[in-house]
């Protein structure tokens, strides 16, 4: 078998390709009651993190339905009711960006653009370097050690690394998304805390 650098990388992004097959298919089984019910128990811890507590800054992501994603909006309600600034990812970023943040002034203002997810409006203001306190991502699939598989488009692998640190990364899934490892690749961020319905998982240095 050939084990040289490039044919390593073709097998681990043909696992990943076997592997987002089966994790939407799984996902796809639950039904839409019970990954509410998720989610609003991921949505509690979260909240419960001491560093979303304290952070004026926050990034989320805005639920795609469709694919079961985790929802965040009670994350976003109740951090906006206290004050913190709430920013989106946005596909829409200046030459050379893969993509940005972008604030939301309400949550009324979030709208499919033509990227696939809800966004803030294309002249929403950007964080500020070192603002954001804490970015909270999705996944399809994540590791104990914080690796997480996408849907393959690399959207926070660029991103993260603009923000974290000094944010903390955060990445949510439903429990039976948590695995023991994930087929990684040099570019693939991980992130700080693991947060699923049952537990929460701090990345140790």
């Amino acid at each position: 078998m050939d084990l040289s650098p490039p044919a390593l990388d073709e097998l681990k992004r043909r696992a990943k390709r076997q592997l987002r097959q089966r994790m939407r298919a799984l996902r796809g089984a639950i039904p839409q009651a019970m990954l509410r019910d998720r989610s609003a128990a991921i949505a509690e811890r979260v909240l419960a993190l001491p560093e979303v507590g304290r952070s004026g800054s926050l990034a989320l992501f805005w639920p795609m339905e469709e694919r079961g994603e985790v929802d965040l909006r009670m994350v976003d309600e109740r951090c906006r009711a206290r004050g913190a600034k709430i920013y989106y990812p946005s596909a829409t970023a200046r030459q050379g960006q893969k993509g940005t943040f972008r604030l939301s002034v309400a949550a009324t203002d979030m709208a499919e653009a033509g990227a696939g997810f809800s966004e803030p409006p294309a002249d929403a203001p950007e964080p500020e370097p070192g603002e954001l306190g804490v970015v909270v991502v999705p996944a399809l699939a994540v590791s104990e050690l914080g690796h997480r598989l996408g849907y393959g488009a690399g959207f926070y692998d660029t991103l993260l690394p603009s923000y974290c640190p000094p944010a903390l990364s955060v990445v949510v899934a439903h429990d039976f998304e948590l695995l023991a490892e994930l087929p990684t690749q040099e570019w693939d961020v991980p992130c700080d805390v693991v947060v699923t319905d049952a537990r929460v998982l701090r990345r140790a240095g």
